[in-house]
């Protein structure tokens, strides 16, 4: 069983940057594949980006073209979203999810899920 805490969420002007954080409490956390997704009012939940346990990632380029990082702390079992140059339409619910698996492409699901992180961008 893996439980995750987003933090960081809060309101910005569109131009600004945020960084959500996700602590994991998975005792194997480096097996995990880490990754973030939002949903915004009436739609469906999008996946915004994952990373590995060396720290490969992989985006959804079409919504966030480069503006967004993933990365990871393993030793605090820990995974950050940079957000920079934040736009209104980045106005979500950021939610972490976890899957296990060695690689980004192993076929698994995303079966454990935080709460949600609010994240709203006025512009």
């Amino acid at each position: 069983q893996v439980q995750l805490v987003e933090s960081g969420g809060g309101l910005v002007q569109a131009g600004g940057s945020l960084r959500l954080s996700c602590a994991a409490s998975a005792r194997t956390f480096s097996n995990y594949i880490m990754a973030w997704f939002r949903q915004a009012p009436g739609k469906e939940r999008e996946f915004v980006a994952a990373i590995n346990w060396p720290g490969r990632e992989t985006y959804n380029s079409d919504s966030i073209k480069g503006r967004f990082t993933i990365s990871r702390e393993n030793a605090k079992n820990t995974v950050y979203l940079q957000m920079n140059s934040l736009k209104p339409e980045d106005t979500a619910v950021y939610y972490c999810a976890a899957r296990w698996g060695p690689s980004l492409d192993y076929p698994t699901q995303y079966v454990y899920w935080g709460q949600g992180t609010q994240v709203t961008v006025s512009s």
